[in-house]
């Protein structure tokens, strides 16, 4: 399986970051290895000294496509979950002021907290309420409806380069409101008001 980002998806957060807003969906790649396993905790890597958290609905592709039209690709999943990429953001700034590509920043072993997914059709797509807890607190908030690209034009959009297959995953990127993680943190992920995901922080 292979797990494909969408970055700067929601306006808050292209502001939050004084990033640009794209003309066209910002994609990126973790490995597998990238996976949290089940129960685990997050272990904050050594590299970095800046590690945030992105809170993500998720998308899981059910069959093979490539070319996919906007019109069908609603066929081509049948469950949605919620998650985090984890970001060294001290990595990603020194890469971007290089030129250089994100990986180290977002791909590292552990970078990508996968929750429970839950059948599509329980959900009104286009308006999945969603949040991160750190601690109990309420750190981000978010919903569907103020995606720039929404799920089908992303399945679109990200097919015309990978052939997508059964049980890869789509993040189709953060709302407003990512920080910083610390020792001891907890985070829980709230689908719906539906917890999909509790990870404690090393």
């Amino acid at each position: 399986m292979k797990i494909i980002c969408i970055g700067r998806n929601y306006t808050e957060h292209i502001e939050e970051l004084s990033n640009e807003r794209p003309a066209s969906p910002v994609v990126f790649l973790k490995p597998d290895s990238a996976i949290l396993p089940k129960k685990m905790p997050f272990f904050i890597p050594s590299f970095s000294e800046d590690i945030h958290y992105e809170v993500e609905v998720l998308i899981k592709i059910n069959k093979v496509g490539k070319h996919i039209d906007a019109k069908f690709a609603h066929k081509y999943y049948d469950e949605i979950g919620l998650g985090i990429d984890f970001t060294a953001r001290d990595v990603q700034k020194q890469c971007k002021e290089k030129g250089l590509p994100w990986e180290k920043a977002k791909a590292f072993d552990g970078s990508a907290v996968i929750g429970t997914f839950v059948p599509k059709e329980t959900l009104d797509l286009s308006q999945i309420d969603f949040k991160l807890l750190k601690n109990d607190a309420i750190v981000q908030e978010g919903n569907t409806k103020n995606m720039l690209w929404n799920f089908d034009a992303l399945i679109a959009y990200v097919s015309q380069y990978f052939t997508l297959k059964k049980g890869d995953v789509i993040f189709t990127g953060t709302p407003a409101g990512v920080g910083r993680v610390v020792e001891n943190d907890v985070l829980i992920g709230v689908l719906q008001d539906v917890e999909s995901f509790k990870v404690k922080v090393k």
